[in-house]
């Protein structure tokens, strides 16, 4: 889930966050190399600046990530993750019973892909600000938004009032996944990034098993507006503890007597092109009719060229090195959510479990997660990354096809937990693994644009294989057209016919079992 990539919050009720699992997403990559030195050493990550010889680099990371140089800084920004995994989890909760008093159930989904749309905007407009101007900026421009969106849903009168502060939201998520990533990438040495990203994976652990029960029962005696608006009064105390530290070790351009280059105005053109083109898709492939094929191709003929403008040459060819990483990052992300959103709902329909233990029987994969996570971090497993993340995709597709033997009646439910652990430990590995590689692979002063990009490879990719899928279940015999929209309408969809998951889950599995392929392409070609 997938980036602060924490863990992916799509199978809790948010997948635009699930950029976080790794981290942020878990959603996720942190945007830059740091940068080297005229010698090649870790750039400085004192001013954002570079270092000649590396020793600023060498002193930030003297006591690890809890040092006295990174305390108040690590603190800070991980309480950031916190705050988005609790608000992924909780709101996911809470958004059914919002929906049946807004009277707006039947645009159910539209909460979700407002989030999702107006994300991707945001990561692209972050990449731009950070390389300009530094992180700061779009990190407390973003958990503003993050916090006015939340507010703005929490106070709405209507399901449309509702969506747009959920697109407001989404805004301010896109700003915030990708500034966190700049800023581990100046303020943290190289050694040091896989434990600041275990540490963001881990955050997502407490909240994603307290976060469901903590929302019902606030829904339950207090009220689903509670859930939201009680969330933007802790946005304040990571700003608190992140923000001088930002500022003293990461804010400026990478190099302040450069001149300030000007915003690449064609970019922010194609981002505006890729989440509008994302939205209308995923609104064709909810409504199966001959009509729909027109919305399709409108969104499809925005969505295309923006993405290959967006995303690194040779990305959809799994090119060597970063286009192969960025690839890596929507495959992994894509298939696992898609099918993810899809185990609740098939475990109340088909096998009669109430929605509370449906949802619970995956709240294993957030330790998990943080355990792979925390296996990619070890410093003698650092030569073996690639066969980390070729492992951990092997691991995720296994998970995905084992879970439809539920469908089995002999089969028992827990099979589904125990498969989904270990697909949630494999994708630990991937998803941290992909940022720490992001670093390595990432120029300084590119540092925020190629951070954009992987996540939205991994927004993008959410957004279309849950179209696909959701397509799928919903011609043969599924019912509803999607993976939260699904989960809302488990009640009119227990007829759904076993098929109908296979669908989804199988093709799923396949997409993963080919991301084992292209994590065998991570590193550059080797120069002759």
């Amino acid at each position: 889930m997938t980036a602060l990539e924490p863990r992916d919050a799509a199978g809790t009720g948010d997948a635009a966050v699930k950029q976080a699992r790794d981290g942020l997403g878990g959603t996720a990559t942190a945007a830059g190399t740091g940068g080297t030195g005229t010698d090649g050493t870790a750039t400085a990550a004192g001013t954002g600046g570079t270092a000649s010889d590396g020793t600023a680099a060498t002193a930030a990371g003297t006591g690890g990530v809890l040092g006295s140089s990174l305390r108040a800084l690590s603190v800070g920004i991980v309480s950031v993750v916190l705050l988005i995994a609790f608000e992924a989890t909780a709101v996911g909760t809470a958004m059914p019973v919002a929906a049946r008093e807004l009277d707006g159930v039947s645009l159910y989904a539209f909460a979700f892909s407002a989030y999702f749309t107006t994300s991707l905007f945001g990561m692209v407009l972050a990449g731009q600000w950070a390389d300009r101007r530094g992180p700061l900026g779009p990190l407390t421009a973003g958990i503003g938004a993050f916090g006015v969106g939340l507010l703005l849903s929490g106070t709405a009168g209507s399901m449309w009032y509702f969506i747009a502060g959920r697109a407001v939201q989404g805004l301010g998520g896109g700003l915030v996944i990708v500034a966190l990533y700049v800023v581990v990438g100046r303020a943290y040495p190289e050694h040091l990034r896989p434990t600041i990203m275990a540490a963001f994976a881990a955050s997502w652990v407490i909240p994603s098993v307290v976060g469901p029960l903590a929302a019902g029962t606030v829904t339950e005696h207090l009220g689903w507006r509670w859930v939201f608006v009680g969330i933007p009064a802790l946005v304040v105390v990571p700003l608190v503890l992140a923000a001088p530290a930002i500022r003293r070790r990461a804010s400026g351009p990478v190099d302040p007597e450069a001149p300030v280059p000007a915003p690449d105005r064609r970019r922010i053109r194609l981002a505006f092109g890729i989440s509008l083109g994302a939205g209308v898709l995923q609104y064709a492939a909810q409504d199966l009719r001959w009509l729909s094929l027109a919305p399709a191709a409108a969104g499809a003929a925005l969505l295309v060229p923006a993405a290959l403008g967006l995303l690194p040459p040779g990305t959809f060819r799994s090119a060597r090195g970063l286009p192969s990483v960025v690839l890596l990052r929507g495959v992994a992300a894509g298939s696992f959510v898609a099918a993810e959103s899809f185990v609740p709902l098939m475990l109340v329909t088909q096998r009669g479990l109430s929605p509370t233990l449906a949802g619970l029987s995956l709240a294993v994969g957030g330790a998990t997660w943080a355990l792979g996570s925390f296996v990619q971090s070890r410093p003698r497993l650092e030569p073996y990354r690639e066969r980390l993340t070729v492992t951990g995709m092997v691991l995720v597709a296994a998970a995905i096809a084992a879970a439809p033997s539920v469908l089995i009646p002999s089969v028992p439910v827990w099979v589904v937990g125990v498969a989904w652990g270990w697909g949630c430990f494999g994708m630990g590995l991937v998803i941290s693994s992909t940022s720490v590689l992001l670093l390595k692979l990432s120029a300084p002063a590119e540092a925020g644009t190629n951070s954009a990009a992987l996540q939205i490879s991994d927004g993008l990719s959410n957004v279309l294989l849950l179209a696909v899928g959701g397509a799928a279940f919903a011609a043969l015999g599924g019912g509803a057209a999607g993976g939260h929209g699904a989960v809302a309408q488990a009640g009119s969809a227990s007829v759904a016919h076993p098929a109908a998951f296979a669908a989804v889950f199988l093709p799923m599995a396949a997409v993963a079992l080919l991301g084992a392929w292209v994590a065998t392409r991570l590193h550059e070609p080797r120069a002759v």
